[in-house]
């Protein structure tokens, strides 16, 4: 099972914010780079790479960004109001490694199909951000009528393999994972699930690898808090 360390973007700092809100929010860096490196000298392999204000959206790309951390030596998943093939493809280009499709998979699930076939399935991520059950859009600023599962199958169906599941509501606040949640949505949707939001402990990470059909885990908070070492968090991913 995979870790990843987040970077999320907001006006070219790392921060945090609690549940998606810009109004609560926290500045860990001014130097995503340095950050990025940090998290590579401890052991990371793969990051995760939010562009807030392209979630936002903000007037903002960080794809310079994104190609200085993949030159450390990084795999790149990297998401954040990219809603076009084109966009997809400048990302790819920048050396990003996979690219998270949120609102797209919802108002334009035929790119996602598109992007699949063009780009193969293992360069495409379909995040699943949830509140209150249902499907959160636009830098989480919407809720839809759908709920992960149903979405998720239906991506599966489209050949999407790799997929970032959020509990919007737990979000940034240490407040523990939806552990139970996310393996029951892998196990309905057949898709590697990446878990995502609250994640806090190590036993949270041996839950999640104990399951078998977990791909992976972000982890901000807790890692930028110090509540979690990021060498702690890549033994417990590692299944017996």
């Amino acid at each position: 099972m995979i870790i990843y360390p987040a970077i999320d973007l907001r006006a070219g700092k790392v921060v945090r914010l609690k549940e998606g809100d810009p109004a609560r929010q926290t500045i860990f860096s001014a130097d995503p780079v340095a950050t990025a490196r940090r998290w590579k000298d401890e052991g990371a392999e793969w990051l995760h790479v939010i562009n807030l204000d392209g979630a936002l959206e903000a007037a903002a790309s960080p794809l310079s960004t994104a190609r200085a951390i993949a030159e450390c030596g990084l795999f790149v998943q990297m998401g954040g109001g990219i809603r076009t093939r084109e966009a997809v493809a400048a990302a790819l280009d920048a050396g990003v490694a996979r690219v998270v499709l949120g609102t797209a998979a919802i108002e334009n699930p035929t790119l996602v199909t598109e992007c699949v076939a063009a780009f193969g399935p293992d360069s495409i991520c379909v995040a699943l951000d949830a509140r209150d059950g249902y499907i959160a859009t636009r830098g989480w600023t919407e809720v839809t009528e759908q709920t992960p599962v149903a979405l998720g199958q239906r991506m599966a169906d489209a050949g999407v393999r790799h997929a970032l599941y959020t509990d919007v509501s737990r979000d940034g606040l240490l407040t523990g994972a939806a552990v139970d949640a996310t393996i029951a949505l892998a196990q309905e949707t057949s898709l590697s699930v990446i878990a995502s939001g609250g994640v806090q402990s190590a036993e949270e990470i041996r839950a999640l690898a104990a399951s078998g059909v977990i791909g992976g885990a972000v982890i901000g908070m807790a890692l930028y808090t110090g509540m979690l070492s990021l060498r702690d968090a890549l033994a417990a991913a590692q299944r017996d």
